[in-house]
């Protein structure tokens, strides 16, 4: 979308992207001190060079400090509002969908350690939903960094992304190049993008509302 309107509106947009946060994130020494990071992780492959990636950099960290996120299911979907609870004005949607993440489990744990950190490296879409579980529902408020992909491309779980693409705005790219059978479906969308910009520019489409 950046390099998009860049080329079609003839504007920048400042953008840091999740690879570059996160290196930034992590020169912070007080990340390395032993409890004040956790991380969510997709599986224990992740897990395992996360541990060797981080403790290289002098990162204190442990198993424990760790979590293997499970197979976050799709929540029920949700009623459009009743005569009786409806604003003035207000129109009637039927949401289809409302994917709700839930991990009492991974609540409790983190509870009992109370790191000041919480590194979310799960799949976009679902690790923002669960890091607005996890804000709602802790007793406390630390830090929650929703990073997707970003710690496998420097621990070598996916394959990393040279500081040149990423820079050109070119990560996304080099992923459907390498893998087009496992990204294809999940780009897809995007390609309405460069439609969307000439015709609508800083403009929102026009919403349309199915009775």
């Amino acid at each position: 979308m950046v390099l998009l309107w860049r080329l079609l509106q003839r504007r920048t947009i400042a953008r840091i992207s999740g690879l570059k946060y996160l290196r930034i994130l992590l020169a912070d020494t007080r990340l390395r001190e032993r409890g004040s990071t956790f991380l969510v992780l997709p599986h224990q492959s992740s897990l395992e060079k996360a541990l060797v990636w981080l403790r290289h950099k002098g990162f204190d960290i442990a198993s424990d400090d760790c979590y293997i996120a499970p197979n976050y299911s799709v929540g029920q979907a949700l009623p459009p509002a009743s005569a009786e609870q409806r604003q003035p004005g207000m129109v009637a949607l039927q949401i289809t969908k409302s994917p709700v993440v839930e991990d009492q489990d991974l609540v409790s744990i983190i509870e009992q350690r109370k790191p000041k950190h919480i590194i979310v490296g799960i799949g976009g879409g679902v690790q923002e939903k669960l890091g607005f579980y996890l804000r709602e529902h802790l007793s406390y408020r630390p830090a929650i960094h929703c990073i997707g992909a970003a710690l496998a491309f420097l621990t070598g779980d996916q394959k990393p992304i040279p500081m040149w693409a990423d820079r050109m705005y070119l990560g996304w790219f080099l992923r459907l190049a390498r893998a087009p059978h496992h990204y294809a479906r999940r780009f897809a969308p995007a390609f309405r993008l460069p439609g969307m910009i000439w015709r609508y520019g800083s403009e929102l489409p026009p919403l349309k509302i199915t009775k």
